[in-house]
Parts: structure tokens; C-alpha cells; sequence
């Protein structure tokens, strides 16, 4: 009998990795057809920023409530909700909740610009290619601040951890000794604007990180294979040296290859880094391996690090969308809860205890429901047994004479109850012609 065939280049093999279980996402639109266009709009860049471990293709609906989201985001592994709506008084408002036990932040959006219109005021805007297969880049600036710019506050303190805690948690974390540099495309700038009052005033930059090789003439990095693959998928044409009669013209004279425009300068660069190239190896057998052993090519080898070293041009290019929050208010649970922190409505010690007592009530009498309803699916669930029970005891009466005997009693029974009701309506039918006549 033949072996099954095992499914390997279309099915993820199991490894000590894959069990792990990364942060999710949910961006609602809540309201659906009631918050406009340009919103509606936002929400689709906003997920577009959050993939690739979010859901893209959700679609909201008018009856859909908050709940209905909560419920089905612990099936799902969702961790954090990201609400937009748009309230009465015309204000944009996002809270970012997580499930299933909160906390909830509340935000209001003060001013946004969509990806098309970070797009259209860009020179060369960059494509839609392989930067949203892989989470981007969390920076974080301001978040902590020190004691003594600020009030030393300890619920200004404690805000600060918390609010840092929710915000680094949304994208899975990020090893320095095991993640590949390749898979680092994007950047999610988040830079908090400091003020003397505590105020939280957080501005939101996406951006995709493009890298080129430095220390090589761009005539010279044009024969590159990469590059031209690049120029290719860019419509761009390759060099024309069908004219020249040694690679050497094109590479001393840059008018040769029909480039003479301001653009063959070097490109304006933010930051340079040394990355180790990686080198093709031979895969030899264990036998070749014991042969050409030798220990003093083995430490060349490895003060070596096996590569070269190149040096990149790293350069961030805008993608959107852009985001302006300011922080109103912080509560426990998801979306409702006692209020933790407000910046516009501050409460005495009085008024706080008055509001932890009422927040206790109310937590003893969901515990008693919980605990009632509880009792009652026990006790169905004893009756339901109960009666199966019953049920399949009697089944196995059938060939005795008593089973026969208790239906002949049951049909005697109903036969005297149905009489005793028609001689009642026949007696209230008389009653009712004697009061008639």
C-alpha cells in the first residue's frame, strides 16, 4: 500500500513558532452608512496600516451592535478593537479597546488626511507592493516622560505606562538576534506632544522604509540585476549601450548612456547602514566536510563573518493615512466601565469613593445574576437527565402486562376527566339560557 502524500509547498509544516499566538485587530466603523465617505474612507487606510494581522474584508452593518464584535472576537483571537464614529456634534471619534476585559482608550480625531492625499502631494509616491505582508515598525516618542518636566502625578504616571503598554501590544514583538532585516518595510511613527497641563496630544506617521546600496556609482548600480528588475516593474528603461564599443565609455561618461539629467546625483539619504551580505555557500556531504577541515580557515572564516559588508541608504517615504488624537477619557472594560481618567471632568475624593461604592453594587448584583443563572441551566440540565432517564426506563416495559394496564388506566382517566368537562359546560351553557330567558 502507498505511503499518502504529504502537502509541503502549499500547507505551513508545524514548528516550535507556529503555536504562538500574535496579536489581532478589528477596524469597525460603527454607524456604517451614517458616518460619511471620507470616514468610511479612513477606516480602509487605517486597516490597510494594521495587516497584515487584521481583518480587511469586514463588513459592517446598521443592526450590527458593539456586542455582537465582542462576542465574536474571542472565537476569532481578536485582542484589540479600534472603534471610528462620528457623533452628533460633528466630531471624529476612535477608541481602541481590548478584549475581552478592557481597558478602553478614547480618542477624538482633531484632523486627518487620507493615503490619496498623502499620495497626491508626493513627487513620486510609492506603490502598493510587498511592505503590507509583514507588521510594521513600532516607534514610540515622549510616551515616558521624567519627573521633573511634568507634575509628578502618580496617575499621570500610571497613564503613561498603561497607555505605552496598549500601544506597543498591537503589533507582535520584534526580536533583534532572529528577525530578518527584509521584513522590516514598514514604520509606524507615534510621537505624543508634550504640554506643561498633561494633556495627550498624539500625532500618527506611517511610513514605508526603502533601502538602496551607497558607496556605488548609480551608472554602475544600473547593471545591477536587482535594480533592474526594479526599473522594470517601473516602467523605467534600461540603459542603451548598443552604441558603444566598451562598458567602460557608459561608465566614465555618463552622457553615453542618455542620462545627463539633475536626478543622476546621488539620492538625498536620511541614514546609512552596514548590513553583512550574505554569502552562497557549496552544501558539501559530512565526508567533504571531515576532509577540507582546517582550523586555521575555520577562524579566517569566522572573523570573517562569512559576508561582506555593504552599506545602504535608508530613506522612509510617507505612505498615510495621518492622524491627529487627543485623548478624552480612559475606562475599564470594553466600552463600559468606571471611568478611570478624564481630561475635561475631574471629581473630588468624595465623589470618587461615592463612585467606587456604586461600581461595587453593581459588580455584586452581576455576580448574583451570574450566580442565579447558573443554578437554573444546572437544574435543567438535571431535569433534562431526569427525564431521559425516565424515559428510557419505561421503554423497556413493553412485553409485561403493566405498561398495558397503566395505559388502560391513563385512557379510563382522560375518559372520566372529558366527561366531567362537558357536564361543566353543559351546566354553565343551562346557567347561561336561564339568565338569558
Amino acid at each position: 500500500m502507498a505511503r499518502p502524500r504529504k502537502k509541503k509547498r502549499t500547507h505551513v509544516r508545524a514548528g516550535p513558532g507556529t503555536g504562538k499566538k500574535g496579536p489581532k485587530s478589528m477596524v469597525i466603523r460603527m454607524g456604517a452608512g451614517e458616518v460619511g465617505t471620507s470616514l468610511s474612507q479612513l477606516v480602509k487606510d487605517f486597516r490597510l496600516m494594521m495587516e497584515p494581522d487584521t481583518a480587511s474584508r469586514l463588513r459592517e452593518r446598521r443592526a450590527n451592535k458593539l456586542k455582537d464584535y465582542v462576542t465574536m472576537a474571542g472565537p476569532l483571537g481578536v485582542t484589540h478593537l479600534f472603534l471610528f464614529s462620528h457623533s452628533k456634534n460633528g466630531n471624529v471619534n476612535l477608541r481602541i479597546a481590548l478584549t475581552p476585559r478592557g481597558p478602553t482608550l478614547h480618542f477624538r480625531i482633531d484632523a486627518y488626511s487620507l493615503c490619496r492625499d498623502v499620495q497626491h502631494s508626493q513627487k513620486r509616491p510609492l506603490g502598493r507592493h510587498n511592505e503590507h505582508k509583514s507588521p510594521p515598525l513600532l516607534v514610540m516618542n515622549n510616551f515616558s516622560t521624567q519627573a521633573s518636566t511634568t507634575n509628578t502625578d502618580p496617575v499621570l504616571k500610571q497613564l503613561e505606562t498603561l497607555t505605552t503598554t496598549i500601544f506597543q501590544s498591537m503589533f507582535p514583538a520584534i526580536s533583534p538576534q532572529s528577525t530578518p532585516l527584509s521584513s522590516v518595510r514598514r514604520c509606524l511613527l507615534l510621537n505624543r506632544e508634550l504640554d506643561a497641563d498633561g494633556t495627550w496630544v498624539l500625532n500618527l506617521r506611517h511610513y514605508a522604509i526603502t533601502t538602496r546600496q551607497t558607496g556605488i556609482p548609480r551608472r554602475i548600480r544600473r547593471l545591477d540585476v536587482v535594480e533592474q528588475r526594479k526599473r522594470e516593474g517601473q516602467g523605467k528603461p534600461l540603459p542603451n549601450l548598443g552604441k558603444l564599443n566598451d562598458v567602460s565609455e557608459y561608465v566614465l561618461d555618463p552622457a553615453a548612456g542618455g542620462y545627463t539629467s539633475a536626478s543622476e546625483t546621488e539620492v538625498d539619504t536620511d541614514a546609512e547602514v552596514e548590513v553583512r551580505e550574505a554569502a552562497t555557500q557549496k552544501v558539501l556531504s559530512r565526508k567533504d566536510r571531515q576532509q577540507t577541515r582546517d582550523p586555521d580557515k575555520e577562524a579566517e572564516k569566522a572573523e570573517r563573518g562569512g559576508g561582506g559588508i555593504r552599506k545602504l541608504a535608508i530613506k522612509p517615504i510617507e505612505l498615510g493615512p495621518r492622524l491627529r488624537l487627543r485623548m478624552v477619557k480612559v475606562e475599564e472594560g470594553v466600552c463600559e466601565g468606571r471611568v478611570m481618567w478624564h481630561e475635561f471632568v475631574q471629581k473630588s475624593k468624595t465623589e470618587e469613593k461615592e463612585l467606587d461604592e456604586r461600581w461595587k453594587q453593581k459588580r455584586k448584583e452581576k455576580e448574583e445574576r451570574r450566580r442565579i443563572q447558573r443554578e437554573n441551566v444546572e437544574k435543567k440540565k438535571q431535569l433534562k437527565a431526569n427525564t431521559k432517564a425516565n424515559t428510557k426506563a419505561n421503554s423497556g416495559k413493553g412485553p409485561d402486562g403493566e405498561d398495558e394496564e397503566d395505559e388502560t388506566d391513563e385512557d379510563e382517566d382522560m375518559e372520566d376527566y372529558l366527561s366531567d368537562e362537558s357536564l361543566e359546560v353543559e351546566d354553565e351553557a343551562e346557567s347561561e339560557v336561564e339568565d338569558d330567558a
